[in-house]
């Protein structure tokens, strides 16, 4: 069985378009945080949207479809389930609401996968939901012929669990050692979860389900009001496209996750934005009064003299531009004092 190590990331170097990704994505999740603490209310509705949309999307890519109307009904408990299709979806979306609101008390270990998986399926009547692959499954793909080929083939049943426990504890260790930005990890996982595919049936939608999970316990809670689902099948030949250039000699260890890696990014990113065009938020607070107020925050927890750079490092969800010119701000508005200069310049907060 191939090695699982994460922590090989920290030692990689990355192309400048992914961590100009990484950095907006950082911008963005800050700003989100401040609209949400300032009016979650407004935000209700757009929960109860992505929902939908998640559940329809990401069921969607699979083939598993419904009626725009009974997706609807479905959701607020006005119907019941009339096919398999319907069961299917009913599953996915018992499995989104318990990551939306119990995401601190899910643990990324096999078990608790497999929990998510059976929930996943319980409606659907089959046996294996739970439980881990009994048959070898492949990727296979159409031909412009009509033929179809493997593509891919995944790992075998009996090394199945194993390899799930190994990329678990991989992950688990490489975040501990903080040795690598956690939107790094998430694609890895993902893609390793993938080239597995541990399971008979539901591979697809549990990865797009963990893919949540995680992103939410790193503090990317962008999935709660934009559907990733939908933007996923939005790009979706590219997503397989990316997928296929990720699992290239994936068994003997030298496949590069790179593509992978930067599509999700980007996915993250299309999902940021469209949560602030959704709210206004560039337009009602306006990128540098945010700024300035993360920056403020900052200052009115330090204690002691402090560094632009300092202050840099420790709002990471904001530019470098912005922080210079949010301190520039507080020194003209008296709330800093600027002393030294050059290298040696330095602030300290002025109590009133």
């Amino acid at each position: 069985m191939r090695d699982f190590n994460y922590r090989k990331l920290a030692k990689k170097t990355w192309d400048t378009d992914i961590m100009n990704l990484i950095a907006k994505i950082h911008e963005c999740k800050g700003r989100q945080e401040l609209f949400v603490r300032q009016k979650p209310v407004e935000l209700e509705r757009l929960v109860e949207i992505a929902k939908i949309q998640s559940t329809e999307f990401s069921n969607k890519i699979e083939g598993i479809v419904t009626t725009s109307t009974r997706m609807k009904q479905l959701f607020k408990d006005k119907t019941t389930p009339r096919n398999r299709n319907e069961d299917e979806i009913m599953g996915y979306r018992d499995v989104l609401n318990t990551i939306h609101e119990s995401y601190e008390y899910i643990p990324i270990r096999s078990s608790y996968i497999l929990q998510l998986h059976k929930e996943l399926l319980k409606k659907s009547g089959v046996s294996y939901g739970g439980r881990f692959k009994n048959v070898q499954n492949y990727i296979n793909e159409t031909q412009p012929d009509g033929s179809v080929s493997t593509r891919f083939t995944p790992v075998s049943p009996h090394e199945t669990p194993e390899a799930i426990d190994n990329i678990c504890v991989a992950y688990e260790q490489v975040l501990a050692s903080e040795e690598i930005d956690a939107l790094i990890v998430i694609p890895s996982f993902i893609c390793d979860f993938l080239c597995i595919h541990p399971f008979n049936d539901g591979n697809g939608r549990m990865s797009r389900l963990l893919t949540l999970l995680l992103l939410y316990k790193n503090g990317y809670e962008v999935g709660k009001y934009i559907s990733v689902e939908k933007q996923i099948e939005k790009t979706k030949d590219r997503y397989y496209s990316v997928l296929e250039e990720s699992d290239y000699k994936w068994h003997e260890g030298e496949n590069d996750s790179t593509p992978f890696i930067r599509y999700m990014l980007q996915v993250i990113l299309a999902c940021y934005k469209e949560f602030e065009e959704r709210t206004g938020i560039l337009k009602e607070t306006g990128v540098g009064s945010l700024a300035y107020d993360i920056v403020k925050k900052y200052i009115e927890e330090k204690l002691g003299k402090f560094t632009s750079a300092e202050v840099i490092r420790h709002c990471p969800n904001i530019g470098r531009s912005s922080v210079l010119a949010s301190l520039k701000k507080l020194t003209e508005e008296g709330l800093v004092r600027k002393q030294g200069s050059g290298r040696n310049t330095f602030y300290v907060r002025i109590d009133k």
